[in-house]
């Protein structure tokens, strides 16, 4: 049965062997257990249902939260010859007609379906009628209350244990603390699951964090050597999203916005694009999450700072999902922390949610001010046991920073907090601090505080930073009530007493660009006497891909086009030895490469 697997993962797939846990869960899967499946983005979840879903008799059913989604990857199927479909809202009626006759008839391998459609008791009265070969639920971690992105579809999701108590069921996420995998199991109803949880680490992204200076200049700085490469800059609100998008479009970048406020044909427009044209770079809230299946995004850009360290892994796990070299760059400030913190403690959840989501801020605030290696407390947040000690691909590997004795620094500013009677915000502070001349000090007198210029060998931006770090490090509270004030906190008491002392980060200077060891600006540079015929091959792809309308990786992924150029194959035998052509690909698109290839033969 194994054998047979190996066998389909050449013959459909293209591929000569399988990744880490890989043949393990399709081994427990076609055995009929019940798994869930923890494996970072890009590290192949998709095959361990796929595969299983040819070899066990009947249709395997797909639970996937975006429309998008699910019309990519029945498009990917299809293009490797096998039989998927889907079905949603936005189906003609005759089309969901005759993909409800492809299920009842036994001519469909995989079907994919929203949980909305999957809760509706039309749709489960008749899949039970039909047989299933295994039930595969994506973004599990939708389910649960505990993590990032719960949604309350997902929990009606436990039923289907009910309705089909001897189909396998498989719950499948990227990103999924200890506390929400437990939950995943439970609420799914899964039978003593088979638990794979592979490693978190992407050693192909390159983590950046800047302390926010000025944010337009630093976005173009960094932007600057990704000319003509795909990526994601994410932003909190929808105008800064228009108003980063439009800026970068002024710049000459091919830039997209794209959040909820926008008319639905206008989203999707704009992320067909992103997924069929190279070097598009989409401006974004998180409303473009799920489903980002395109292998090549070179970069995630944050200007705002996500909600957790779950949703942070998340959104940079979309780029360089094809295993090259990418980089995940974000600035944030005081602002964002005081920001984020009024919008949790104004949130109307209950308490033990509000406390939960405190808490993982908190980490993630805690994760952007190390001094250290990030991918190690990044590793240890998942409870990866691989932590390493450096990485060497982040910019505190790269760039080591340094810290500073801050006591005397935070005790002046936590007491000029209490002396202005803890009802301003970090900004009167500072310009307490440094003796400044402003009305409001005037108004409020503040110029006749013992901690008024006491503060004049720190610039603004120094101050600002100790402000942002007293916070993460829970010393301040900024209030939502009094619109951001800092109040102290008991945590600071031995500080101010003398019983205690504080390192701080220096904040570095903001680097021109960002590159390291294990990542740059590009992919893999071609060899300059194969750039002719890796420009060509890629000619030909977007040609079939225009032609097809398919996304260019649909056809063949860099990675492919990449080993094409390199090994120079003569003939269908050795196209086949290629890394991602299986035999449906060389039957479809095998002559016209083989043409190209036969064109730059020496």
């Amino acid at each position: 049965m194994v054998q047979s697997a190996q066998e389909l993962l050449q013959q459909k797939f293209g591929f000569d062997a399988f990744r880490g846990e890989q043949e393990r869960i399709i081994e427990a899967v076609i055995q009929g257990a019940d798994v869930l499946v923890l494996m970072p983005t890009g590290g192949g979840k998709s095959l361990c249902y796929q595969l299983p879903a040819l070899i066990r008799p009947g249709v395997a059913l797909v639970v996937s939260p975006l429309i998008a989604l699910m019309a990519d990857q029945v498009a990917a199927l299809r293009e490797l010859g096998i039989a998927a479909a889907c079905l949603n809202s936005t189906m003609a009626g005759e089309d969901q007609a005759a993909v409800w006759r492809s299920v009842e008839n036994g001519s469909l391998d995989l079907l994919y379906v929203a949980p909305e459609r999957l809760n509706q008791s039309a749709t489960r009265s008749r899949l039970a009628s039909c047989p299933l070969a295994l039930i595969a639920i994506d973004e599990a971690h939708c389910v649960s209350q505990w993590g990032h992105d719960f949604r309350p579809d997902y929990l009606q999701l436990a039923e289907l244990r009910t309705t089909f108590p001897q189909v396998p069921m498989m719950a499948l996420t990227a990103t999924a603390d200890r506390e929400t995998r437990e939950d995943i199991v439970q609420r799914l109803s899964l039978r003593t699951p088979q638990r794979f949880v592979s490693g978190f680490d992407r050693p192909n992204i390159a983590y950046h964090v800047q302390p926010r200076t000025e944010e337009r200049r630093q976005l173009a700085a960094f932007l600057e050597p990704f000319r003509g490469q795909s990526g994601i800059v994410y932003c909190l609100a929808r105008k800064k999203v228009d108003a980063i998008a439009h800026w970068l479009a002024s710049k000459g970048w091919p830039a997209l916005p794209y959040h909820a406020g926008m008319d639905s044909e206008q989203r999707e427009r704009h992320q067909n694009r992103f997924a069929t044209e190279d070097g598009i770079v989409i401006v974004a809230t998180i409303a473009f999450g799920m489903g980002i299946d395109k292998p090549d995004v070179r970069f995630v850009a944050h200007l705002d700072l996500p909600k957790s360290m779950e949703a942070y892994y998340q959104e940079t796990g979309r780029a360089g999902r094809d295993g090259e070299p990418a980089t995940a760059w974000m600035v944030y400030g005081l602002q964002n922390v005081v920001r984020l913190k009024q919008m949790m403690d104004a949130s109307e959840a209950g308490q033990d949610i509000k406390a939960l989501e405190k808490r993982k801020l908190d980490a993630l605030l805690g994760w952007c001010e190390v001094s250290s290696c990030r991918r190690a407390p990044l590793l240890a947040y998942f409870d990866d046991p691989n932590v390493m000690e450096r990485c060497g691909n982040c910019d505190n590997c790269l760039t080591p920073t340094t810290t500073f004795d801050a006591t005397d620094a935070a005790r002046k500013f936590l007491s000029c907090v209490y002396r202005c009677g803890q009802r301003f915000g970090a900004g009167h502070i500072i310009d307490v601090l440094r003796g400044g001349d402003t009305a409001k000090i005037r108004q409020y007198g503040h110029d006749r505080l013992s901690t008024y210029g006491i503060g004049q060998e720190l610039s603004t931006a120094r101050w600002r930073s100790v402000a942002r770090q007293l916070i993460v490090h829970g010393y301040l509270v900024a209030d939502a009530e009094l619109y951001g004030a800092l109040r102290l906190t008991e945590a600071c008491r031995d500080l101010l007493r003398g019983d205690a002392t504080l390192e701080l980060r220096q904040d570095p200077k903001p680097a021109a660009s960002v590159s390291g060891r294990r990542s740059s600006s590009a992919a893999p540079a071609i060899d300059p006497a194969s750039a002719p015929l890796w420009e060509a091959l890629r000619e030909c792809r977007r040609r079939l891909a225009e032609e097809l309308k398919l996304p260019p990786y649909v056809i063949f992924h860099d990675s492919t086009l990449r080993q094409m150029a390199t090994a120079k194959p003569t003939d269908a035998a050795s196209l086949l030895e290629i890394n991602g052509v299986g035999e449906t690909k060389l039957e479809r698109y095998g002559r016209e490469f083989l043409a190209v290839l036969e064109s730059y033969a020496e």
